[in-house]
């Protein structure tokens, strides 16, 4: 496995799982979150139920999809995405959203996580995650909502018509 796949799966996971979670914690189970992808305009969102019974850290994040195809997951990790949303989750259904993304065709991943008496993290399905998840040391789930390719919108290119404006 390239070492910078490596390290970009990482540095992207340890996000949530970088803000131990005050609260005592119940056991993890799979079914703890959820996630749910939308486009309006050039915002992806994000909703996350979160049932663990404690806050977590969430990252909702974007990378390339070149053709509108789901790239392998090596190719998503290794160079990491750079359009992101991250934050705090409290129990019951928030919304996490990546506003202002350029138009494209783009990956939506998200993982949430604590670090606490029973550290966990979830993780969006995605084909070949689980032998990257096996990494860290904390139980891991893949969450049924799949990272799924999502197009965001190109501008009309003909413009308005400005004769229809301007009187001409």
């Amino acid at each position: 496995m390239r070492l910078i796949s490596r390290a970009a799966l990482v540095a992207a996971a340890s996000i949530p799982l970088a803000v131990a979670a005050p609260a005592l914690a119940s056991a993890a189970a799979a079914s703890d979150v959820t996630y749910s992808f939308t486009v309006n305009g050039s915002t992806v969102t994000n909703s996350i139920t979160n049932s663990s019974g404690t806050p977590l850290t969430c990252l909702t994040a974007l990378a390339p999809a070149p053709g509108g195809v789901l790239p392998p997951i090596a190719d998503v990790i290794g160079p990491g995405q750079s359009l992101a949303a991250q934050g705090e989750i409290q129990t019951g259904t928030s919304m996490q959203s990546v506003t202002d993304v350029p138009d494209g065709s783009y990956v939506v991943l998200a993982s949430c996580g604590r670090y606490d008496t029973d550290p966990a993290m979830w993780v969006s399905a995605y084909p070949g995650v689980e032998e990257y998840l096996t990494q860290f040391p904390v139980t891991a789930f893949t969450v049924q909502q799949e990272s799924t390719v999502v197009t965001i919108p190109h501008p009309d290119p003909a413009g308005p018509d400005l004769g229809a404006i301007f009187g001409s």
